[in-house]
């Protein structure tokens, strides 16, 4: 089997490119990480000769190319079957790539609004309107899914509907968007496994410095 290779962005602003990853390595699978930092207002002109859409992240799997976080998330899903990414129960799975596609698709205002920033100081900012009823919504997904599976993470082991929603993890920590206990106990664990710590310190090592994701 060819290497996979994962193209990312900053890996200190770049939510999109976080799910795949922590999906991966907390999925224990082997792949080489290359990350291509922001450095222009429009993205970066080496996007154009890696990816089809000229944005990452973006998986090389020998000459496929598989773009778009939620895509390769599957895609390593149907490599790896043993490996978890999924819930086994198919009416868990089902729900978990429900509300991995309601990620994929909405919560515009809070995403926005609040851009992920791994080394960004926890401080209230202005929030718009649309934040807080997308913040309702995915304290009420969380506290939902947790109380059924009994956790650790949304389906008991963590599974891509974690990774999915990893970066909003980050958003709620650092704009201090809630106060629910059982939200911020599931933000603890998710910012305590392995595969988050090993993102957050190379996330803290970057020296670049992106204007317009300070919120």
């Amino acid at each position: 089997m060819s290497d996979l290779v994962l193209y990312l962005g900053n890996k200190n602003y770049s939510s999109w490119s976080f799910r795949p990853w922590i999906a991966m390595e907390a999925a224990g699978i082997a792949f080489t990480d290359h990350v291509i930092p922001f450095d222009f207002p429009a993205g970066n002109p080496e996007f154009k000769p890696i990816s089809p859409t000229g944005r990452v992240p973006v998986l090389h799997h020998g000459a496929v190319r598989v773009w778009e976080s939620l895509a390769i998330i599957e895609y390593v899903a149907e490599l790896f079957p043993e490996a978890g990414i999924w819930p086994k129960d198919r009416t868990a799975r089902a729900e978990a790539r429900s509300i991995s596609m309601e990620m994929l698709a909405g919560f515009r205002a809070l995403r926005g609004a609040c851009p992920m920033n791994i080394r960004r100081p926890p401080a209230e900012i202005d929030l718009p309107d649309g934040v807080m009823d997308d913040v309702a919504r995915i304290e009420t997904i969380w506290k939902g899914l947790l109380a059924r599976s009994g956790g650790p993470f949304l389906f008991g082991d963590f599974s891509a509907a974690d990774a999915m929603y990893a970066p909003v993890v980050n958003r709620f920590e650092i704009y201090r968007l809630t106060a629910d206990e059982t939200v911020q106990g599931y933000m603890a664990r998710m910012k305590a496994h392995p595969a988050w710590q090993k993102w957050q310190a190379a996330a803290l090592a970057e020296p670049w410095i992106v204007p317009e994701d300070e919120a």
